[in-house]
């Protein structure tokens, strides 16, 4: 078989692949969709794949209905927008000296960052640092503990690397300090890495539970993740059965409308950064 024959069928075949991969992602997103716009009886006797029987928005009516859901949304709102500044102040922060050379001490630090990555510490000191900082029970615990990401770091400072040093140079030469350089050119030149770095830590913030089971026992501080998993693994027939079209509601469609409705928000992001997204993942691809 010739060169050019393999060529045309690996251009045949690729989009086939790359198709069947993408449904298996999508299908599962359809089929949570249809379930949780479906009826208690179409739900009960399996008749729901990828499209809505017995279409019925009763799901989200009751699940919006719930004023602990909204508190927990607005918790997780909190977190996800505050974290994820207080993540690209203090990644950039140290990022950015990193990337410089004539900081001597650059070597040093990078190694002391590289040993977190290979060693992690244990829940168990985790936890007694987050509580001899008093930081138990409140927002600051889901927030703090991860402020800087060892990978997104080193991320960040290939970025910076990236930047001409002559822009820098120009900017000293006008009087500029560091703070002036990093405000006016550094961070205007890094909106691909700032954007990449913001759907990384953005959707972590958003999907994390685990911090909040750990540190968190006031039940009003629970984040919309904890709230779902109380849906997911609990039995919603109580919460049905308190609402007012109890026909149309089942605890299987209750816990998949939770599902959406967790899911929507953090998706939405994805479009707005996207441009930047792109050529964010590109960084370190390509040495000049």
């Amino acid at each position: 078989m010739s060169p050019s024959n393999k060529t045309s069928r690996l251009a045949l075949l690729n989009p086939l692949i790359l198709l069947l991969i993408s449904l298996t992602m999508l299908l599962p997103i359809l089929n949570i969709i249809a379930q949780s716009l479906s009826g208690s009886v179409a739900l009960s006797t399996g008749k729901v794949i990828l499209w809505p029987v017995e279409f019925t928005m009763a799901n989200y009516a009751t699940v919006l209905h719930q004023a602990a859901i909204w508190r927990a949304f607005g918790i997780s709102v909190i977190i996800t927008v505050c974290g994820t500044l207080i993540n690209l102040i203090m990644t950039a922060s140290l990022a950015y000296p990193l990337s410089r050379h004539e900081y001597r001490e650059r070597k040093f630090i990078l190694l002391l960052v590289l040993i977190t990555m290979i060693f992690h510490a244990p829940l168990i000191p985790n936890y007694l640092l987050v509580r001899s900082l008093g930081l138990l029970d409140t927002l600051w615990a889901l927030m703090l503990p991860g402020a800087i990401s060892a990978f997104n770091l080193f991320v960040m400072r290939s970025f910076f690397l990236s930047i001409p040093n002559e822009l820098i140079e120009s900017a000293r030469i006008d009087g500029a300090g560091e703070l002036r350089t990093v405000w006016s050119i550094i961070l205007p030149l890094s909106k691909p890495a700032m954007a990449t770095m913001s759907i990384i830590y953005s959707v972590a913030l958003w999907n994390n539970y685990s911090n909040a089971m750990y540190y968190i026992n006031n039940r009003a501080l629970f984040p919309l993740q904890v709230k779902l998993r109380e849906f997911v693994i609990t039995d919603s027939s109580d919460l049905a059965n308190t609402a007012n079209d109890v026909a149309n509601l089942s605890p299987e469609g209750l816990k998949m409308a939770v599902i959406v409705i967790a899911t929507i928000p953090i998706m939405l992001v994805y479009p707005f950064l996207q441009k930047h997204f792109i050529k964010g993942m590109l960084i370190g691809s390509i040495k000049s």
